[in-house]
């Protein structure tokens, strides 16, 4: 027994008496100034009153603060203590299979009843539009995730919830779409013929896949002509990663707990929202010259930190969100339909970008196919089962366990579990999974179409 938790062989778990009451927001901390988001129609920096067609005052505010540390509402609480804490986990079993020096742990992200990290912000997010009398939500999900968290969330402070899903992941994961409806949501494949700007993508290719940024342009249209409703938004902004930091101030602990510092902090990236929380508390060590390498981690179809451009950008196809700077493959951008859903978007989150931009952490890629080579052999040794967002995570653990001295720790983020997603095992299984390498040309010619802003 250790004080304010309990320490196992294999998993550290803090008392829900020590579970962080504050998020951290790391903006203060950074080493220069978040370059300032820019409003599309004037091309000067956004007001606060800017947004407040698609989102409540409160988060706003959140998006735009200087405080280091904000406190976390008390039914925002009452909601997390369902399933957090959350463990963190030694990895000894895929530690001997690996046959490595290093130590192993993953935060163990995918024991919320959606299972996986997204209700940390979906919560606050409900909780937040609620208290501000919104009557209903609106949002995009990839690969279900999101919107199953938001769902789950808006159920529990009695919201409606309508969620365009990409159109290739309505497809592939039905039984997700089914836990979003069972939470009460109204669900549309991306894109849809319920918005203005869906009629049209589907009028100029009536087969589109769709995409993250289509589906966050029909989301945006549907809260923006109701004034019921808000928008939602699962990752990439500055309040989702703020609410996400529960995760790694979490793991800090809990590493304090079992003596150990990490030498290397891994997570998945599409958005950014889940690797955002888990490393960004850690930022400040860093900053005072402690050695943490920190590795954002892509699919190679989908290649936004280490192929795309830090430029502005619109975060959604129809270009109607504001400009934010960003490292992208460009607003057109269509990845291809990999299972790794949340991993599909042509930008990351802004912070993310930024401490990429500084050096302060690194990125790196892989196809699909090893990272499931590498989440089928956690399964078999660990016994839970990735989705395949979080088998980017682990084919870099595998990578960083190669040739690794004795006594160095590796810890990730082990963002969701994969029991929605045995349709991509299947594949996988059946030699029928394919690899993307995402022509150069087209990423030129998305990025040609850029805004010209500097």
């Amino acid at each position: 027994m250790r004080k304010g938790g309990i320490m196992e062989e294999n998993r550290i778990d803090i008392s829900p008496k020590e579970m962080p009451q504050k998020w951290y927001n790391v903006l203060p901390d950074l080493p220069t100034p978040l370059p300032p988001v820019i409003h599309p129609g004037t091309k000067q920096p956004i007001k606060p009153e800017d947004l407040l067609p698609i989102f409540p005052m409160a988060l706003i505010k959140q998006e735009m603060s200087s405080e280091r540390w904000i406190e976390i509402p008390d039914p925002v609480m009452d909601v997390y203590r369902l399933y957090r804490p959350t463990p963190l986990r030694r990895a000894r079993n895929f530690e001997k299979a690996l046959k490595t020096k290093a130590r192993i742990y993953y935060k163990d992200e995918s024991v919320s009843p959606p299972g996986s990290h997204k209700p940390n912000t979906a919560i606050a997010q409900a909780y937040y539009n609620k208290v501000e009398g919104v009557k209903r939500i609106a949002t995009e999900t990839g690969a279900g995730q999101w919107g199953s968290a938001l769902a789950f969330a808006c159920k529990m402070f009695d919201l409606e919830c309508t969620i365009y899903m990409v159109k290739v992941s309505y497809n592939q994961k039905p039984y997700r779409r089914l836990l979003c409806q069972t939470w009460g949501a109204t669900m549309y494949p991306s894109p849809s013929d319920k918005t203005n700007f869906g009629r049209k993508v589907l009028a100029e290719n009536p087969d589109s896949p769709g995409s993250l940024g289509i589906a966050i342009s029909e989301a945006i249209e549907d809260a923006a002509s109701r004034e019921d409703t808000k928008y939602s938004l699962g990752s990439v902004l500055n309040h989702v990663l703020l609410h996400q930091t529960i995760v790694g101030l979490e793991t800090k602990r809990q590493l304090e707990m079992a003596g150990e510092k990490p030498d290397v902090l891994i997570g998945c990236v599409g958005g950014g929202s889940n690797f955002g929380g888990f490393i960004l508390p850690f930022i400040p060590d860093k900053l005072k010259g402690e050695k943490i390498k920190i590795v954002a981690v892509e699919p190679k179809a989908c290649p936004t930190l280490t192929k795309g451009l830090y430029k502005y950008d619109f975060g959604d196809t129809a270009c109607t969100t504001p400009l934010l700077k960003m490292f992208t493959l460009g607003h057109s951008f269509i990845p291809p339909g990999i299972h790794a859903g949340g991993l599909r978007y042509h930008g990351a989150a802004p912070i993310v970008c930024h401490l990429l931009n500084h050096k302060l952490i690194e990125a790196s890629a892989y196809h699909q196919k090893e990272c499931f080579e590498a989440a089928v052999l956690f399964a078999r040794t660990e016994g839970f089962l990735p989705a395949p967002e979080t088998a980017h995570a682990i084919r870099a653990v595998v990578e960083e366990a190669k040739e690794a001295p004795n006594g160095k720790v590796i810890v990730y983020n082990h963002s969701g579990h994969g029991l929605f997603d045995l349709s991509a095992y299947q594949s996988y299984f059946e030699g029928k999974l394919e690899d993307y390498e995402y022509p150069e040309e087209k990423i030129k010619q998305a990025l040609s179409e850029l805004p010209d802003i500097d």
